[in-house]
């Protein structure tokens, strides 16, 4: 049997740091939202494209801001603006517009310094015959897309999140791998094992710190072995500590403040776990306990901090520090674990219209206490929108660092003096662009717009 590495924590002192700004300004990028006919992406027709040869949609899928004033959370609006008219009338606005389709981060996504890397992952269920996925890196402020490569699924490139670590320059996540896609350091190390008949031929899952290369998506694990809690989110502050939230269920006890509770009146829910970037350990405490039955000592681990105080699905959250404020981290996740009353006055979790009174499925932004766990929940989120990819504008920790996400070969690629074209939905590219060394595509628009596109 394989260890489940709830890991001895190591001492680590913490000091009350001040209290950032009360107003902030967050982005993300729109991962989903909830109509009254559930949850989807939305898309609205403009016309038909001659020179693409397609109908135009202007789709949900982008980037949008919103901003705490210290009181209350404005409604998601996508930040660039994505206009109507301006789309019906001008061909580069209409594919640009259409790239949005495409900013999709199902299997996780980040901002770092100015950037924006999504990786969609199309599986089994979907039309294509080989799992894969897509990768794309975009500019975070104008919305433009830079490449768009396509991937195998042996590159392990499904994350609970990533993210830029300040301190050693290096961006790190908690990627989902099979036991067999660990290295044989880690798998031929005895300390790995619990009894000398475990092996690694199951193809037993779970979560591994990993660090990441954006240039050449190359995964690294790190972690010695896999963990097996449900991680949603994951995010580090300028110091360079690395956090990540699991899911919680609702079992417990709802308190007077609305914070969940067990029988010992310790807040549950998600739960605030801490990483060791260099060993990929999870910080916890370790007891030794007499077991009551057989005499025998055995170690018992637990969680240096108390639950969030709230529950949350399994789905892609999102969560981010800002620059300015090491000892808070802002997420944004779901209230409840997506139950609510029916129409036949059950607890369900069946999809329903009344959520606007019922609450099923809210979500909201949550300031995080992380030298407690505690979160306070600041603002429901107007039309229940979720992130795949959160930051703080304008004070992220990645912001300055000149960090370059393109690929080496498109970093050194003159820029061809072509033209025109658009990417498809399938990430190709058509359009009057030359083909360049490496099998690139590199073209120019007006307004010094650069695309490119790995084939």
């Amino acid at each position: 049997m394989k260890k489940r590495f709830s890991l001895i924590a190591l001492a680590v002192g913490i000091c009350c740091l001040p209290v950032g700004a009360q107003n902030f300004r967050l982005k993300g990028i729109g991962h989903n939202n909830r109509y009254d006919d559930g949850d989807q992406m939305k898309s609205e027709y403009v016309g038909w494209n001659a020179e693409m040869g397609k109908a135009v949609f202007i789709v949900d899928n982008g980037i949008y801001g919103m901003t705490w004033d210290g009181s209350s959370l404005s409604t998601p609006v996508k930040d660039p603006v994505v206009s109507t008219s301006e789309v019906r009338a001008d061909a580069e606005k209409q594919m640009w517009a259409t790239n949005f389709n495409l900013m999709y981060g199902n299997s996780g996504a980040l901002y770092v310094d100015g950037q924006l890397v999504t990786v969609m992952s199309r599986d089994e269920q979907s039309t294509v015959d080989d799992e894969i996925f897509y990768v794309r890196r975009w500019n975070a402020q104008s919305g433009d897309l830079l490449t768009s490569e396509t991937r195998t699924k042996s590159d392990c490139l499904e994350s609970a999140g990533m993210a830029y670590n300040p301190v050693d320059g290096k961006v790190y996540g908690l990627f989902y791998l099979t036991g067999q896609q660990l290295s044989a350091e880690i798998t031929e190390d005895p300390e790995y094992f619990e009894d000398e008949d475990a092996d690694m031929t199951d193809g037993d899952a779970g979560y591994c710190l990993c660090s990441v290369d954006l240039k050449t998506m190359e995964v690294t694990p790190i972690t010695p072995g896999l963990y097996y809690y449900n991680f949603v989110t994951f995010a580090i502050n300028s110091e360079g500590r690395a956090f990540a939230l699991t899911s919680g269920g609702a079992a417990g006890y709802i308190d007077e403040n609305g914070k969940m509770r067990n029988a010992d009146h310790k807040l549950v829910g998600a739960q605030l776990c801490e990483f060791d970037l260099t060993t990929g350990l999870m910080y916890q405490n370790a007891t030794t306990t007499i077991d009551a039955e057989t005499g025998e000592e055995y170690v018992e681990y637990s969680f240096p901090v108390q639950g969030t105080g709230y529950s949350s699905q399994y789905k892609r959250q999102a969560a981010c520090f800002a620059k300015s404020n090491p000892d808070k981290m802002y997420w944004v996740g779901y209230v409840n674990s997506g139950m609510g009353i029916n129409d036949w006055g059950s607890w369900s979790s069946l999809s329903d219209r009344e959520w606007r009174t019922n609450g099923k499925y809210d979500t909201a932004l949550y300031e995080v206490d992380i030298t407690t766990g505690e979160a306070t929940l600041l603002s429901k989120v107007a039309n229940r929108w979720t992130f795949s990819a959160l930051w703080v504008d304008g004070d992220d920790v990645s912001d300055g660092a000149g960090i370059d996400v393109l690929p080496t070969a498109i970093s050194q690629t003159p820029v061809a003096d072509a033209v025109s074209g658009y990417y498809s939905t399938s990430g190709q590219f058509h359009g009057n662009a030359q083909p360049q060394q490496r099998g690139i595509y590199i073209v120019r628009t007006s307004g010094n717009a650069r695309k490119v596109i790995v084939k």
